[in-house]
């Protein structure tokens, strides 16, 4: 605000202003200010792939199945607020992991704390927090976070603990958190991923049901170009 106080005493038009509207401006500058820094420490925070992925630079030219107005309609953030999930699969190269920090960035714009992992190194960091004393307060980052997004899902087949902490972290979740996760393998074949039935049935009943979903087809965007969104 005294930033703004500054540069409007330094303009000639500020002399014409009321004392009303010079306050209103300074308000207006402080708190633009404060969002800005707010979305830049929920990026910081995020630790998104790609940083200057975004919803409005998405190539819907493309043929790869993207469908424009649902879409949009996902990124003004409605499924958030109702906790509920989304899952982008695709072959190798599609655009997944771009489109997924796409949202990431539209989440922390809608002011969601936002967290980009992924799978194979949240599992070694799990089993790493388990015999240093860690696990407690990671499972609680992982539930708490507004926006979790797990990325390179089932890129292998998951032995009892990674089941069991897939479970607890969904669990924590459900209905209380938003999910996105992006996967080559199509959601017919998780099942047989995550392996044990039981827990397999427990675990995609707290991510499919309530879950959008986002399939895309065709080839590899990067034969065409580098990093295409």
């Amino acid at each position: 605000m005294a930033a703004a106080y500054r540069q409007l005493a330094e303009q000639d038009e500020g002399a014409d202003l009321s004392r009303d509207e010079w306050l209103g401006l300074m308000l207006d500058r402080e708190a633009a200010m404060r969002a800005d820094r707010r979305l830049t420490n929920r990026l910081a925070a995020a630790k998104l792939r790609f940083l200057d992925a975004c919803i409005e630079d998405i190539d819907f030219a493309s043929r790869r199945g993207l469908d424009r107005r649902n879409t949009l309609q996902l990124a003004q953030g409605a499924w958030q607020k109702a906790h509920e999930n989304l899952i982008v699969t695709g072959q190798t190269g599609t655009g997944k992991t771009w489109l997924a920090c796409a949202f990431g960035r539209q989440a922390a714009r809608l002011d969601h704390s936002v967290l980009y992992l992924r799978v194979p190194p949240l599992f070694e960091d799990l089993a790493l927090a388990r015999l240093d004393g860690r696990f407690p307060p990671l499972i609680d980052k992982l539930a708490r976070v507004q926006l979790l997004i797990l990325d390179d899902w089932g890129t292998h087949t998951l032995n009892d603990q990674q089941r069991l902490d897939l479970l607890e972290i969904f669990e924590e979740r459900y209905w209380r958190r938003s999910t996105m996760i992006t996967a080559q393998l199509p959601v017919a074949q998780w099942h047989d991923m995550i392996g044990e039935p039981t827990i397999a049935d427990a675990i995609l009943d707290r991510i499919i049901h309530n879950a959008h979903r986002i399939v895309l087809e065709g080839d590899s965007m990067r034969r065409k170009k580098p990093h295409a969104p």
